[in-house]
């Protein structure tokens, strides 16, 4: 088995770390020459990818990939969708699985109602477009090519390092008030747990990788200031805050996602909502990553 993860970032190593083992070959990509290093600490075969080209031993490499995972945001179009559009075949002759890391912004706002993978997708921003145009080429080259192809569909990323623990101690947490807004969130041990349960039962289609518990963000850091012993941030009115046009366009989608369909495959997430899971993250030490 060899898995071949493109943009190996945050969601991507976490990935390599929960489908490696005996007899399993983890190779990953990143544009940056100085992660390359990071990565061979965490037993990845490091390659170099700017979305552009694919050097002579990236080719090489792909001649015996047995799993594919696409991480790396499309920007105006998949960039590897367009370089395997006509390759892939000759270039991926072993593959077996696709999996395709997207983004439950696909969805668009629902005003805080429930969805799932039947909800029509309204997409917002360029960004949420382009991620379902994505979502739409790799499910047709799964369809092409007679191979299992999974779309995961994330919801807010936290983890090791990546957490309201963090913001709370570097100072940069705020308690933002949107009347009746609400985000799920996803562990990123249980991305690559997900990753790993659909890609060994060769499943395909759309799933929904989300916690259990979708919450107004300002509740998380109270909980997370409660675990520390700190004061949590003073609350902010959201019409008022400062805030980035991409952070601002966030808030402007609210909805609940459903993630039924992957349970009902037989999935168990290990951090099915935020208190325990802050919990945790806090009495192991291992909030800081």
């Amino acid at each position: 088995m060899h898995v071949m993860i493109f943009g190996c970032g945050y969601s991507g190593t976490a990935i390599a770390k929960a489908l490696s083992g005996d007899g399993v070959r983890i190779s990953g990509t990143t544009r940056s020459p100085d992660k390359m290093d990071v990565l061979r600490q965490n037993g990845i075969d490091a390659f170099l990818f700017d979305g552009e080209t694919m050097e002579e031993g990236l080719r090489r490499a792909l001649a015996d990939v047995t799993h594919l995972v696409q991480s790396i945001s499309p920007g105006q179009a998949d960039p590897l969708l367009r370089l395997l559009g006509k390759d892939g075949a000759s270039l991926l002759p072993r593959l077996k699985w696709i999996g395709y890391l997207s983004t439950v912004g696909v969805y668009g706002d629902h005003k805080g109602a429930w969805v799932n993978e039947e909800t029509p997708c309204l997409p917002v921003s360029g960004r949420s477009k382009e991620r379902l145009e994505a979502e739409e080429g790799w499910l047709a080259m799964g369809r092409e090519r007679g191979v299992p192809a999974a779309v995961l569909r994330l919801s807010g990323i936290y983890g090791p390092g990546r957490n309201a623990f963090c913001n709370l101690e570097k100072g940069t947490a705020r308690r933002l008030i949107k009347k009746d807004q609400v985000f799920n969130r996803i562990r990123v041990e249980d991305i690559g747990a997900a990753t790993r349960f659909l890609s060994e039962r060769g499943l395909g289609g759309i799933y929904n990788v989300t916690d259990d518990r979708p919450a107004p963000p300002q509740d998380v850091i109270v909980e997370a200031a409660r675990l520390m012993g700190v004061e949590p941030p003073p609350e902010q009115a959201f019409e008022t805050a400062e805030l980035s046009p991409m952070a601002r366009s966030f808030y402007g989608e609210n909805k609940r996602i459903s993630n039924a369909k992957l349970k009902a495959t037989g999935f168990q997430f290990s951090f099915p909502n935020y208190p325990m899971s802050l919990a945790q993250l806090w009495q192991d030490g291992r909030w800081r990553g």
